[in-house]
């Protein structure tokens, strides 16, 4: 297999998504822009494989079991099952608002773990999508502590609007970021989606490189404000320091 068709065999894993679960012969080789007999022969390997598996009636393909077990791996590494996420689910619990976890995956975010709130009215995130950088406090406060070279590399994918909040100005965002990185947290509302709040606060390696953030989410209803603010950035920091402490112990630096 040459590099530029293991290229194209994982862009078409990666087409592979919550919002499209599954894909015939004739859309992926439009979607790549490459001949039906290549795509099949792509399939062909992946199915033997156990990464896809095709349903004999639509003859078209999902992911397979491998795929999940790689994602097991994942997860057993960071411990969020077993140590995280009940952290996590301890912040909900005191702040009554959804808390997820998200991770850092070259220029992209990706949301691995959420507590979701018991409330009538809230926030999900569906967990395994993957976020821009510029938008959203669980995004931003990512960025903030990126280097310089890197935040450039992210604005010259493009900056685009979620909503009429998102900061899309080159240098309005690097103020934005200089200002959540001296303060060591970021709030936003109505920046990623329009009716939804973050607090999110930033986790790091032994080597104090950034990875991930974790953040409180909910309807911009309850946007918090003056002591109940205070009081749920102290509830975030103290579950920060608990994952914190467990990154460092066993030197998890997924990035």
């Amino acid at each position: 297999m040459t590099l530029k068709t293991l290229e194209k065999s994982l862009e078409l894993l990666e087409l592979f998504t919550k919002e499209r679960t599954s894909w015939g012969v004739r859309e992926l080789a439009k979607e790549l822009g490459i001949n039906h007999t290549t795509v099949y022969r792509i399939l062909a390997t992946f199915e033997q494989k156990g990464y896809l598996i095709q349903d004999h009636e639509t003859k078209k393909y999902e992911l397979g079991m491998k795929l999940w077990e790689f994602g097991q791996l994942v997860e057993d590494k960071l411990g969020i099952s077993e140590y995280i996420y009940p952290i996590m689910r301890n912040v909900s619990e005191q702040t009554g608002e959804t808390i997820f976890l998200t991770w850092l995956d070259q220029l992209e975010c990706v949301h691995v773990e959420m507590a979701e709130s018991s409330q009538s009215i809230k926030f999900s995130v569906a967990v395994g999508s993957r976020t821009p950088l510029h938008a959203g406090a669980s995004n931003t406060v990512i960025m903030a502590y990126l280097p310089r070279d890197v935040q450039e590399q992210v604005i010259a994918r493009g900056l685009t609007a979620l909503t009429a909040h998102t900061v899309v100005e080159k240098e309005s965002l690097y103020k934005k970021l200089d200002e959540i990185k001296k303060r060591g947290w970021c709030f936003s509302a109505g920046e990623f989606a329009d009716e939804v709040f973050g607090l999110s606060v930033p986790l790091f390696n032994k080597r104090r490189e950034i990875v991930g953030s974790m953040t409180i989410a909910g309807p911009v209803s309850r946007t918090p404000e003056g002591e109940r603010l205070l009081t749920m950035l102290s509830a975030l920091q103290e579950g920060q320091r608990e994952v914190q402490h467990y990154l460092d112990k066993y030197n998890l630096s997924y990035v």
